[in-house]
Order: structure tokens, then C-alpha cells, then sequence
């Protein structure tokens, strides 16, 4: 259900940016949005609260973003407030980000490898991956893991290569319990 609630409200932001032509402004405020709910977990507390009244989580949302992010922005959190979606405030900037990012062909690739990679190694991955995806540009995200033993795992979205070591050896152990000795 809140992926459905992200989806709906996510997109209706983005038709928004899309229509008036604010993407990048848009995306920027999202962020700032992201950012105000992450160092403040008594924000969302306090809108969660069932003693807090509709009408006084509006003035909280108000009083937090009117002057630090445009009036679109500060009437949208108002709308999903009103609609009592307020739990999902992060997940729909979140989801709308998502959207940007794809819009501008931007990929987030999640590389994992055995060792730390050099930069070297790092650039020939990204420029792979540009080669080989619709994507123009990477945000790279690159994290060890010795228990890969060899090789690395990249993920682009729901898509993941795995040329690890461990997963070679797995799949040779899996191919040998299905033969059969007479």
C-alpha cells in the first residue's frame, strides 16, 4: 500500500516539476524536504501523534517549510497532511527523486568487490557501465565485501551482475549435487 501512495503522490510531483518546468528546483526542494525529516525524527513524531489535530499538523508544515522551500512544495506537504498520508512524506520524496533521476538518464550503480577498488578500476567500471546502459551519467556506490572472494557484484536498479567468486563456487556446487553416480 504506501508503494502505491508514494507512486500516486510521487507522480503527481513530478507531472508538477515536469508541467511548470522546475525539475531541477523541484528535485532540489525534495532533498531539502528529505533532509529536514531525517535530522528531525520529532517532525514526523509529532505528526504521527493521535492527540495532534489535522488542523495543527497543517500549522506545524507551515511553520517548518514556508520561506525555506517554495509555496508548491509547502501546499503539497499540506495536501498529503490533509489526506492524513503524513507517514509517507519521505518514502514520496524518495519515490519523486527516483523519477528525476531516471527522467535525466542518471543511473545509481551499487558495485560491490572483494577489495577496495583503485580509482582506475573505479573509472573503467563506471565508463562500462555508461557504454552498456541508457544511462549518461552514474551516481557510484561502491562498498567491500571479502566475502565475495574475487570479482564484484553490481546492482542498477532491480538489475544485478554477479561475477563474484563466491557465487561461481556456489553455482559449481549446485551443478554437482545434481549428477548422479551409478
Amino acid at each position: 500500500m504506501a508503494k502505491l501512495v508514494s507512486k500516486t503522490y510521487g507522480d503527481a510531483l513530478f507531472e508538477l516539476a515536469v508541467e511548470e518546468n522546475t525539475m531541477d528546483a523541484t528535485a532540489k526542494e525534495a532533498e531539502a524536504v528529505l533532509d529536514a525529516f531525517a535530522e528531525n525524527e520529532e517532525l514526523l513524531n509529532l505528526l504521527n501523534h493521535p492527540k495532534v489535530t489535522r488542523e495543527e499538523k497543517i500549522k506545524v508544515i507551515e511553520n517548518v517549510f514556508k520561506g525555506e522551500v517554495s509555496d508548491n512544495i509547502v501546499g503539497f506537504l499540506v495536501i498529503i497532511v490533509q489526506k492524513g498520508r503524513h507517514n509517507e512524506i519521505p518514502e514520496i520524496f524518495r519515490y519523486f527523486l527516483d523519477q528525476v533521476m531516471e527522467y535525466k538518464n542518471i543511473g545509481t550503480a551499487k558495485v560491490t568487490s572483494a577489495v577496495a577498488l583503485t580509482d582506475e578500476q573505479k573509472a573503467a567500471v563506471e565508463k562500462r557501465l555508461l557504454e552498456v546502459t541508457k544511462y549518461v551519467e552514474f551516481n557510484m556506490d561502491y562498498k567491500v565485501d571479502p566475502s565475495l572472494i574475487g570479482g564484484m557484484v553490481i546492482r542498477i536498479g532491480d538489475r544485478v551482475v554477479d561475477s563474484s567468486i563466491r557465487t561461481q563456487i556456489d553455482n559449481m556446487a549446485k551443478d554437482l549435487m545434481k549428477i548422479q553416480l551409478n
